[in-house]
């Protein structure tokens, strides 16, 4: 094998190993895991579902540390840096801690052939396993039941919304879908389903397994009006809160379910109430609806299916009055583009789609035709750009300071215009990062 020195090296060594890019099952990742003969022993959460996962980590662990605990937590994919997916006490771990982990898990596997996802949680895992923890948050990638992370053993299971993606491998219902997300619940543990509707095939596996269901609107449940917020639940209320720092109406619903798990884990893992107003006020997300001052206004979100467009084009409506809309999009061929397009065609003046650097995602042109296919608008307009920065910056040369620019449809999308920094924009010409 090639020498591998630096972090780029380990991750493009990891693309090589595996001929598939998904292999779902877990036989080959749990071999290798006991070989490398480690594990948590602290307070595991295990996150799943199909929107709103990073978020619901993100607010655990701004809790967590507002609470004095140590965290750690696993997010993918990531915007723009690899390192973006393995956070220590809240910032990201470095690139010589990922290396000596790259190596562990290299010196235990052996002949077993590794995807990237795989080969990267098991680092990442073992990088967490080192750490002197408190607790750790683990957010679940596309599945469940066969999904890499799904080797630990949770402490507390959340299952945020589910609909329907990823259809090629998890099923094209969501009572299918649901089952292989109800695969992360374990027997006697907490069972956190923050889906307003879950799929009934949740709720017989938490019974099937003699899991702990913590119930939106049954076991806990949250109201609010315009000013602040309040979340019930079993013995335990909040009033008074004020809304999380991530923009959104669906983030209340991520909030309630992260409110939930800590409450099932107090015995573990006690969190005064104002960290829990704190947590909520200072968390941060990049790319989850994330609004940046300018003009025009520029707003950032890695919406790439059906339901997540859903929330942006309702977020988008909550926004107020903007003369134009120009929206940058870049989206993965795999996607159900039809009704994410759709959804969002009425809010948008003039689409700027992109190639994205990866080969899963549909070129530019492939987007523009299926827009043209099913627009109802006459007066909007269209061009293509090879990459999201090029893109955004033939939009903003076309805006005016009282318009919006909104980037959506892939993390690519996002993290091509977040590679230099948070762009300031300035009607009329290209921006330029901020400093930072």
């Amino acid at each position: 094998m090639n020498t591998l020195d630096t972090l780029d090296d380990w991750l493009a060594h990891c693309e090589r190993l595996h001929p598939q890019t998904i292999e779902l099952g877990l036989e080959r990742v749990r071999s290798v895991w006991q070989r490398m003969g480690v594990a948590f022993d602290c307070p595991v959460f295990t996150v799943a579902g199909t929107n709103g996962k990073g978020s619901t980590c993100a607010m655990l662990e701004a809790v967590l540390l507002e609470a004095g605990f140590r965290t750690g937590v696993y997010t993918s994919p990531h915007l723009v840096r690899f390192e973006e997916r393995c956070r220590i006490r809240g910032e990201a771990a470095d690139a010589a801690t990922l290396i000596a982990s790259f190596e562990v898990v290299e010196a235990a596997r052996g002949d077993v052939a590794l995807t990237y996802f795989e080969f990267t949680t098991l680092a990442i895992l073992h990088v967490l396993s080192r750490a002197g923890l408190d607790a750790v948050v683990l957010e679940v990638g596309l599945g469940g039941r066969l999904d890499a992370v799904n080797i630990i053993d949770t402490d507390c299971a959340i299952i945020t919304s589910i609909d329907v993606d990823h259809t090629e491998l998890l099923g094209h219902a969501r009572e299918q879908i649901g089952a292989e997300k109800a695969g992360i619940l374990r027997t006697g543990r907490p069972a956190i389903i923050s889906d307003p509707v879950p799929p009934q095939s949740v709720l017989d596996r938490a019974t099937e397994i003699g899991a702990d269901p913590w119930l939106l609107g049954r076991d806990f449940n949250y109201s609010g009006d315009q000013q602040q917020w309040a979340w019930a639940g079993r013995g335990r209320r909040y009033a008074g809160l004020a809304y999380p720092a991530l923009r959104g109406a669906n983030q209340l619903i991520n909030a309630a379910g992260v409110l939930a798990a800590l409450e099932a884990m107090r015995p573990r893992l006690p969190v005064t109430a104002q960290a829990v107003r704190n947590g909520l006020a200072l968390v941060e997300l990049p790319g989850r609806f994330q609004v940046v001052p300018g003009q025009p206004a520029l707003v950032l979100d890695v919406a790439h299916n059906p339901h997540s467009a859903a929330a942006l084009a309702l977020n988008l409506d909550a926004m107020g009055f903007y003369p134009t809309t120009h929206a940058v999009f870049g989206a993965m061929a795999d996607k159900d583009l039809a009704p994410m397009l759709t959804r969002m065609d009425p809010l948008v003046d003039r689409w700027y789609f992109t190639d994205l650097p990866t080969p899963r995602a549909a070129s530019g042109a492939a987007l523009q035709a299926a827009w043209q296919a099913l627009t109802q608008r006459k007066d909007a307009g269209s061009a293509v750009f090879s990459h999201p920065m090029e893109a955004l910056h033939a939009a903003e040369s076309r805006a005016r300071a009282t318009d919006r620019i909104v980037v959506f449809g892939s993390f690519y999308t996002v993290g091509g215009v977040l590679e230099q920094g948070v762009p300031r924009l300035q009607a009329g010409q290209p921006g330029t990062p901020a400093a930072g």
